[in-house]
Order: C-alpha cells, then structure tokens, then sequence
C-alpha cells in the first residue's frame, strides 16, 4: 500500500542517505585498493621524474649518484608500462571484495519509500540469492 506524502518523504531521505553511505564505502576500498597496488608504479613514476633534467632535477645525492637522463626515462617508461597490468589487478581484488561483502546490492530502490512491506537490506541482512545487476 502507498506511503502518506511525510512518511515517503522521510523514507526518501533515509534511503538516499544510505545508498550515499554505500556508495561512499565503494569509493573509499576502491581507493585503498587501487593505493595500495599501484604503489609500485607511483614510485617508480615519482623518482623517474624527479631526476630527470628535463623536468624537476633534483639534487638529491641518489639523483646524482644512480640515475641519470638514460636512467630516470627508463623508470618513467617502467612505470607506465606495469601501470596497465596492475589496474587489472586492483579492479580484480575490488570486484571480488565487493562481491564478497556484497556491497552492490545493498542500494536500495527508491521504491522502498513509496510502497510499505519492501524488503530492506539494512533491517533483514542482505540476501544471498540477489545478484547485483538484477
């Protein structure tokens, strides 16, 4: 049966704020994953530039003792290089953390504010048949 106008209003509310809460949950582990696995690649971008001439040439005792223009090109080109093949990875290990924890299909409808009786995530668990693009 339907909602009276106040009552949908707040259930508005209310299911829009944690739909923003999970969607803000996604966005904070996708940005610890993709952190922490694209680590190596930032470094080696990060000291490729630093040293090179061209670009920052920092007078730091390793720029000038270990790398030189030769050098700091090849780690800006490593670095892009593994770049790809680890944003696999990271996309990989976000999709099965968020499979796992079944992230996805806690957004709720917003037709859980119009009609009474629907079923919500928060209340009764998340169930294990939903899928996520259903």
């Amino acid at each position: 049966q339907p909602r009276s106008p106040c009552c949908c209003l707040a259930w508005t509310l209310l299911i829009g704020t944690m739909n923003c809460l999970v969607f803000l949950l996604n966005l904070l582990l996708m940005f610890v994953i993709f952190t922490v696995v694209l680590l190596p690649t930032i470094v080696v971008v990060y000291f490729g530039f630093q040293c090179h001439s061209q670009v920052l040439h920092s007078s730091a005792r390793y720029c000038k003792s270990l790398l030189d223009d030769n050098s700091s090109s090849a780690l800006i080109i490593l670095g892009f290089v593994i770049m790809s093949p680890l944003l696999v990875v990271a996309m990989a290990i976000y999709c099965s953390l968020a499979r796992r924890l079944q992230l996805l299909v806690c957004f709720q409808p917003y037709s859980l504010a119009l009609y009474k009786g629907g079923r919500c995530c928060w209340a009764r668990g998340c169930s294990r048949q939903l899928k996520a693009w259903v």
